[in-house]
C-alpha cells in the first residue's frame, strides 16, 4: 500500500476476519500501553509494551517475512502463533 509516496505494508488478507479483529485489538492496546509508559517515563513498560506492538504487527503480517512470500501453512502458524501469544502470557 502506497500513501503519500510511501510504501506502507497491508494486513495480510487471508486473516480470517475475528482473528484480524482480535489481533487489531491487542494492536491498539499496545499501542495504549506504549503512550503510558511513556508519559510515565517507566522505560521496562515501554520495552513490554514496544515488544506486544511488534508480536502484533507480526501477526498481522504487518512487520516479519512478506506474508505474500509464505505459504499458506506459514501464513496460518504466524497468526495463530501471534494469538495464541496474546491468550497466553501477552496481555498479562
Amino acid at each position: 500500500m502506497i500513501i503519500k509516496g510511501r510504501r506502507w505494508r497491508a494486513t495480510d488478507p487471508d486473516i480470517p476476519q475475528d482473528a484480524a479483529t482480535a489481533l487489531r485489538s491487542h494492536l491498539m492496546a499496545a499501542r495504549r500501553a506504549v503512550r503510558e509508559a511513556q508519559r510515565a517515563a517507566d522505560d521496562a513498560a515501554l520495552r513490554r509494551a514496544r515488544e506486544r506492538v511488534q508480536r502484533a504487527k507480526v501477526a498481522l503480517g504487518e512487520r516479519g517475512d512478506p506474508w505474500w512470500e509464505q505459504s499458506a501453512r506459514e501464513r496460518a502458524r504466524r497468526w495463530r502463533d501471534g494469538l495464541s501469544w496474546f491468550d497466553g502470557r501477552g496481555e498479562r
